[in-house]
């Protein structure tokens, strides 16, 4: 008989120590991540959420699971937010079975712990024995610093993975030692900057909150059902078993046909049941998961005895991929699909990157075109069918069979009803230096709802511009991934889309109210990246008294403003700019300071906005102000034949900043004594890993060469030579 299953939540501060450092983290009933809960398909689940944090608002939504649209989890879209020292009570039908996981929804608590897997049994559950993981990442950094410093497009990240595995900076000696400068250069010339398939460095990968996990009740000869969630803010993984070949049977929590890998990727917010049969010897078989990055992993121990590790993903060949993405990048920053039409996963660029796959070179090798092969290889794609052997595959040699969406296919049909098809181009796009994430150059801010009517069927067609993977989540439904498999193509609520995909998804609309759609990187969404279908005949009774003011509520997330900063404390002076920017708007100050008159003082401001959709392009409005004791002797015209004004200039001016091929940033203005004034610039050059060069001339024959060298994410050592104010040594200081 279906009953009501109740689970009491408490939400409390904490806090987390992974690497001897005190951690400030949210705990649910004491521990962190979450814990798991577990309904039976058919009965109500009622969850009593109590809001014991310290101070602020928070929130829990169910992923995947179809319900009411009250109870979704979105604060200020769906359910109101649960303020400190309040209790909320989820409470709706469980209308399907599988792997799912519940998170917080505000803000960034997700990164700080509020996670946790949920697994609905079917009514007469499998007999196979199971285990439940969940996978989440782990930063000693506050989750709002990490996003600050996102935006502020800082290098840390890389050079701390750097240390783990050299060459992820992609700086010019690391180019020179890999052969691959005519690579670095073309990448600078096309304005990209050093490529990374992850955003965020993290101390830890975790498997249920540990580095290793043990399951030692599982026998050797046992088949085991590992329900895996990837629950973590920004990290995708990938999957492999020390014991053999996995039976991917669900994805998503939707049951799919089985079909055997060797390893998979896991997008972030997607789950994965699979099947593994313990060998028949004493042996404790290890499950890895490594991050795409490579830089850590985590691993749980199935069974009991000498461990049997899974083979282990060597680095990057960040080189070889950043050369196949030149390849792809047009000049206006598009991207160019080579006239090959990919989608589904199936153009694996790891296959480019990480040469043990296919036993090949990386394609920084000279001797190697790697573009011809991967055109070779998409073609024998093509022809693949869902147990993943291609038309080819007995004559080549044996070699892993990686898991892709063209192999999923449902058990049953999973045609859509009959009625009208509302299809919607959506174009992943976004900007990784002023890390702004958007759908069709847009943040969900800057865009309406996307009205939807009960009834009719939507098709999302996708196609990923941007330089990132992106995974796709759509709430309170289920959508059709189209991969080939007729009226069995997959059921999925996440999909995974990889640079220069295009992906085909569709789903019913057979629910009611506002349901979100974002990617669910948790960086990325808060920079804006999705959109929100709303059933235009809703008969969901209004949440909210006032839905305007909830509108704007829900929306404040991508309007944040971030506050930047750097000085440098050097012998002949204060050098240090000041920055407070959002997704379009920048306010920025520059001074330099000397500490004698010789030196002379001089600040400059600007605030303008980004106009253009790659952010190259920044009129802005500003003033100087400037005081340098100067001998008349040397007093000279400027390039433009006008008088300088080195000594003493008090102006407002009008201006223009483009980025140019080779990331040359030009900077033209007139200012208000009608005086012409142009630089041309660039900072952050990474000569070596954590060495930097800075360099600028301007048209009033001032120059600037500078070097620095970062010590950790807030110190470096720097000198440099400014023409007015000469040489100087000192210590930089960033926030």
């Amino acid at each position: 008989m279906p009953k009501v299953t109740r689970y009491d939540l408490y939400v409390t501060d904490t806090v987390l120590n992974y690497t001897g450092k005190d951690v400030p983290a949210i705990a649910v009933n004491g521990q962190t991540p979450m814990p798991t809960l577990y309904f039976t398909e058919g009965d109500t689940a009622m969850i009593v959420l109590h809001n014991k944090l310290r101070k602020g608002e928070t929130s829990l939504h169910w992923h995947g699971l179809i319900l009411p649209n009250g109870e979704d989890g979105v604060p200020w879209l769906t359910t109101p937010p649960i303020h400190a020292g309040e209790s909320y009570t989820y409470k709706f039908a469980l209308k399907q079975h599988g792997t799912y996981w519940y998170h917080s929804h505000t803000m960034l608590q997700e990164q700080s712990g509020m996670n946790g897997a949920l697994v609905i049994d079917p009514r007469t559950p499998d007999t196979i024995p199971e285990y439940t993981m969940i996978l989440t990442d782990f930063t000693t950094m506050k989750p709002s610093g990490v996003d600050r410093r996102l935006h502020a497009a800082n290098d840390w990240f890389a050079i701390r993975k750097n240390k783990l595995r050299p060459g992820t900076v992609q700086s010019y000696s690391d180019a020179i030692k890999a052969g691959a400068l005519g690579v670095k250069l073309t990448n600078e010339w096309k304005r990209m900057h050093a490529m990374d398939v992850s955003d965020v460095y993290y101390d830890r990968f975790l498997t249920n909150g540990k580095v290793e996990e043990r399951a030692p009740q599982f026998k050797a000869g046992q088949r085991v059902r590992l329900r895996i969630v990837n629950g973590s803010s920004s990290t995708y993984f990938w999957i492999q078993f020390a014991g053999g070949k996995m039976q991917v049977v669900a994805s998503d929590g939707a049951d799919v046909e089985p079909v055997s890998v060797d390893r998979f990727i896991m997008g972030v917010a997607e789950t994965y049941d699979v099947i593994v049969t313990l060998p028949a010897d004493s042996t404790a078989y290890e499950l890895l998961a490594t991050a795409e990055d490579r830089t850590r992993s985590t691993s749980l121990w199935l069974g009991n005895g000498i461990r049997q590790l899974a083979p282990p993903l060597g680095p990057l060949d960040y080189f070889a991929g950043m050369k196949m993405m030149n390849g792809m990048m047009k000049m206006n920053g598009d991207l160019d699909d080579m006239g090959m039409k990919m989608g589904l996963q199936r153009m694996d660029m790891n296959e480019v990157m990480y040469p043990e796959i296919t036993g090949q070179r990386g394609g920084t090798d000279k001797k190697a075109d790697r573009g011809k092969e991967v055109t070779e290889e998409m073609a024998e794609m093509e022809g693949m069918d869902h147990t993943g052997h291609g038309a080819h595959a007995a004559a080549a040699a044996p070699r892993p069979v990686t898991l892709n969406y063209a192999m999923l296919r449902a058990p049953e049909p999973t045609t859509l009803p009959p009625g009208p098809m509302k299809e919607l181009h959506f174009e992943l796009t976004g900007n990784m230096n002023r890390y702004l994430w958007t759908i069709n150059h847009k943040t969900i801010s800057e865009t309406d709802k996307i009205k939807i009517n009960k009834g009719e069927n939507v098709r999302l067609i996708l196609y990923n511009n941007s330089m990132m993977r992106h995974p796709m989540h759509l709430h309170g439904h289920y959508f059709r991934v189209l991969n080939g498999q007729g009226e069995h193509a997959p059921l999925k609520n996440v999909l995974d889309i990889m640079p220069m995909e295009t992906d085909t998804i569709e789903f019913a609309g057979t629910e009611s109210g506002d349901w979100f759609f974002h990617c669910h990187i948790l960086y990325h969404m808060m920079s804006g990246m999705g959109r929100v279908f709303s059933y235009g005949d809703s008969t969901e009774a209004p949440v909210f008294s006032n839905p305007r003011k909830a509108w704007r509520n829900f929306l404040k997330d991508d309007k944040h403003w971030h506050l930047m900063a750097q000085n440098d404390f050097a012998t002949n002076g204060l050098d240090g700019e000041l920055m407070l920017m959002n997704k379009r708007w920048e306010l920025q100050t520059e001074w330099r300071i000397g500490y004698t008159g010789e030196h002379g003082q001089e600040v400059e401001a600007r605030f303008g906005r980004y106009v253009d959709r790659m952010q190259w392009l920044f009129p802005y409005i500003g003033a100087e102000w400037r005081s340098h004791p100067m001998d008349m002797d040397i007093h000279e015209d400027n390039l433009f034949g006008e008088p300088n004004t080195w000594d003493d200039r008090k102006a407002l001016n009008v201006g223009l900043r483009y980025t140019l091929p080779f990331l040359l940033v030009l900077d033209g203005h007139i200012d208000t004594d009608g005086q012409l004034r142009a630089s041309l610039m660039r900072e952050d050059i990474a000569l070596t890993p954590r060495l930097r060069m800075d360099l600028m001339g301007n048209t009033d024959l001032e120059y600037m060469a500078g070097l620095r060298y970062v010590l950790d994410k807030t110190w470096s050592l720097r000198t440099h030579y400014d023409s007015d104010m000469g040489w100087g040594i000192g210590m930089a200081v960033t926030y």
